[in-house]
């Protein structure tokens, strides 16, 4: 007899990220037939670490931080996943995170777990030196969490290439030794990879050609609105533009902006790179996140933030296909309404794939001691991608399931599969 899964993540709110992910684990588990050992065992995570950073501000007063690390699996490998800072970073979001890079990497392939990290605090309002020294005291704390054989931290929303470069230098103090593999998403001449910029917003673009192939719908002929134009939304733009797709909408916090026409991506990323936003961008005429999310395109890609399809709008998106630049934009609650009107979803745990797999060659180059061109890391990375794309809507086909079911499916029965073979419970 299958095992009816029923049991409810530890929250009440239908749009937290945890309740989300679980929703989805708990449908694929059921169409596994996973065992209750094995799933009570790959539910929860592993390890979840919380500490508090006392650090000196510039004023000379001390303030405490909270900071975060979860290690959800390390049954492929050890657990990979970014460091965020923000004012909204609480212990369900980290989980949450922490799961989905479980499965996201499962998903393509590479032998990493998933783990995710944060510190509650608004960057944008603390100086260069308070935010190294944060990092440090962040990087001292978890110094027997984080290791290139153990857990490998990467940039995520509020940290950067130079937040890396505090993590791998302070861990490599304490180390005793250059210990550059420690972290993924540095700058170059410290060990990171070329491509690693445009690695998420590639894997994008080739999970939406994938995804347009299969629906057989024409470049050339087809429409795009893009929700988010930070990394990974302007990179998917722009690489989606050169396929042929005609770009009708993009947005960012100062709004969302409309040309049936076509908009010019490479001006608008110049735009941004001037004015550090969209806003004042002449090029179509101004709209709400939420008009563009409704708008009469062929693909929607939503690249902002979690939660921004839900079941209040799901009904009125006219996009054909939906492709997850973003982490949990679509909440559970959705995910029926879309596959009732036959709207095709690649989910975040495929889509945006490219960025962990090149961060994986970049893991790679640095134990290697070895790097690799800009041409070489791509054309590994589309074949990461292509091959999961494929191995996830045969999977899709075989349960006749949404494509998202179908890649908590390929992951859960890897990690599962590897958990048994380890012996590990």
């Amino acid at each position: 007899m299958t095992l009816k899964f029923k049991e409810p993540a530890p929250i009440t709110d239908d749009l937290n990220p945890l309740e989300s992910m679980m929703e989805r684990f708990n449908e694929a588990a059921e169409i596994l037939g996973l065992d209750e050992s094995t799933y009570n065992a790959l539910k929860s995570p592993e390890k979840a670490v919380i500490v508090s950073l006392p650090v000196t501000m510039d004023d000379g007063k001390i303030k405490t931080f909270q900071g975060y690390r979860v290690v959800h699996s390390s049954k492929l490998g050890p657990s990979k996943g970014g460091v965020r800072y923000s004012m909204g970073v609480n212990l369900d979001e980290v989980k949450a995170l922490a799961a989905w890079m479980t499965w996201k990497c499962a998903v393509v392939g590479i032998p990493y777990g998933g783990g995710k990290g944060g510190i509650q605090c608004d960057p944008r309002k603390m100086s260069q030196g308070e935010l190294e020294r944060l990092t440090r005291a962040f990087t001292g704390a978890m110094r027997d969490v984080f290791g290139p054989e153990r857990d490998i931290p990467a940039p995520d929303m509020g940290t950067n290439p130079q937040t890396m470069a505090w993590i791998m230098d302070e861990y490599s103090k304490l180390a005793g030794q250059a210990t550059p593999a420690v972290v993924t998403g540095k700058p170059l001449v410290l060990g990171g990879s070329l491509g690693r910029v445009e690695a998420t917003g590639r894997g994008v673009m080739v999970s939406t050609r994938s995804a347009m192939a299969k629906l057989k719908m024409n470049p050339t002929e087809s429409t795009c609105a893009v929700q988010g134009f930070g990394n990974v939304g302007s990179i998917s733009a722009k690489l989606i533009e050169q396929q042929g797709v005609t770009i009708v909408a993009i947005s960012d916090i100062s709004g969302a902006y409309y040309n049936p026409d076509g908009l010019d991506i490479e001006e608008a990323i110049n735009y941004v790179s001037r004015e550090k936003s969209l806003e004042g961008y002449k090029g179509g005429k101004i709209i709400s996140n939420d008009e563009l999310l409704e708008l009469d395109v062929d693909i929607l890609i939503p690249a902002a933030l979690e939660d921004q399809i839900t079941e209040e709008n799901a009904d009125r998106i006219k996009a054909k296909l939906i492709v997850e630049g973003a982490n949990g934009p679509t909440a559970s609650n959705a995910d029926a309404i879309l596959d009732k009107n036959g709207v095709m979803v690649v989910p975040d745990i495929l889509a945006n794939a490219g960025g962990v797999s090149v961060s994986y060659f970049e893991w790679v180059q640095n134990r290697l001691g070895y790097f690799w061109t800009e041409e070489r890391v791509n054309r590994r990375a589309d074949r990461i991608m292509k091959q999961a794309f494929d191995s996830v809507y045969k999977a899709a086909r075989k349960h006749k399931c949404s494509l998202r079911t179908a890649a908590y499916i390929v992951a859960i029965d890897k990690v599962a599969s590897t958990s048994k073979l380890r012996g590990s419970f």
